[in-house]
């Protein structure tokens, strides 16, 4: 898991003109939140933030205007939806040793059974409980030979050491769909179009 420092500065502007100036001055408005404690609004480097959230559930360390230095993982992030760029950032305080429910991104390996089946993501990440300062990155599942009608449940996940499951054992994570029966269902519903133009 990997841990990037940040100098973070207190603001006291708020507001879209407020947030407007710091991003022109490629800064990021930030709020950091959790524990009980009032939350804490704070402008970050924005290019440096960007380069952080490129690892999921990454644990930023906050040099708090060069007096306090806190811990936090990324709760929730607003870009841009046109040119991309961060526009607001939440970000969640943790302390080292405790636990926290995050999402890990679902990454998978090998080739299915031969047959031009599908493979569908049901879950694209899976909530797990792990320490703040080791949060997996992902996890790697095998799909070698799986057929049509195979699934592969959050319990059949191998994770890593000191990582739970925050999710039903029995939730589907990933399964093969037959792709003639998704052929089939379009040619019905384009059936079903030409009857209605009729």
């Amino acid at each position: 898991m990997s841990e990037v420092k940040l100098a973070a500065e207190t603001r006291t502007e708020f507001g879209k003109g407020a947030a407007r100036r710091i991003r022109r001055d490629s800064k990021v408005p930030v709020v950091l939140y959790g524990h009980g404690s009032e939350p804490l609004h704070l402008t970050l480097p924005g290019h440096d933030l960007l380069l952080a959230l490129r690892t999921p559930n990454v644990l930023i360390s906050l040099d708090i205007d060069g007096k306090t230095s806190e811990l936090a993982i990324p709760k929730a992030v607003q870009r841009d939806p046109l040119k991309g760029f961060l526009e607001h950032v939440d970000l969640l305080l943790v302390k080292r040793g405790e636990k926290v429910t995050v999402e890990i991104p679902v990454h998978t390996e090998g080739e299915l059974a031969p047959g031009g089946n599908l493979l569908e993501h049901v879950l694209n990440a899976l909530p797990v409980e792990a320490e703040a300062t080791h949060i997996p990155e992902s996890v790697t599942v095998s799909v070698e030979g799986l057929e049509a009608g195979a699934s592969v449940l959050a319990k059949d996940i191998t994770l890593p050491k000191g990582t739970t499951l925050a999710v039903e054992e029995d939730a589907v994570v990933l399964q093969v769909l037959a792709a003639q029966a998704e052929e089939t269902e379009g040619e019905e519903a384009a059936e079903g179009e030409e009857v209605a133009e009729a």
